[in-house]
């Protein structure tokens, strides 16, 4: 499968699994090593899905505004995840392509930054499972006590 054809495999992801937030993306703007992604929706919105948070919010209504946020030093440091993304190339190696480092414990259910908390994963796999658990966690209360259950 060549890169075009990846990338449009995972904007059919984005629509699949996040657009239950009403979603609708046209094409992928950016996207780094922890599997967080930018995205242009067919409105001209642009939505980052950060599977660590179990979220995709509108970051931009136009491009004016996403320029200014790309310019914006606190998000690019947010964005680049720097003492992350060398914590966990230092402990996995670099990332095989179609891969991101990913946090096993999201930090919404209490996963911590840390090393033994990072791993890879397909990143097929972290659009589909990230909103498919944030749907299902959505609507629950901060503090709700959750079961994950791992089956093969």
């Amino acid at each position: 499968m060549g890169e075009h054809e990846q990338i449009q495999k995972y904007v059919d992801l984005i629509g699949k699994h996040w657009s239950w937030l009403g979603a609708n993306p046209k094409r992928i703007v950016d996207l780094n090593q922890f599997g967080n992604i930018i995205f242009l929706d067919h409105d001209g919105r642009y939505w980052r899905i950060c599977p660590e948070e179990l979220s995709c919010e509108v970051v931009a209504d136009s491009e004016y505004r996403f320029t200014e946020l790309r310019e914006n030093k606190d998000f690019q440091v947010d964005w680049e995840m720097g003492p992350l993304v060398d914590l966990a190339h230092h402990k996995l190696g670099p990332l095989i392509p179609g891969y991101a480092y990913y946090l096993v414990i999201p930090a919404v259910f209490g996963g911590e930054y840390s090393a033994s908390n990072i791993q890879t994963v397909p990143l097929e796999e972290l659009i589909s499972l990230s909103g498919d658990f944030a749907r299902k966690t959505h609507d629950l209360p901060d503090g709700a006590q959750i079961e994950l259950k791992v089956t093969d």
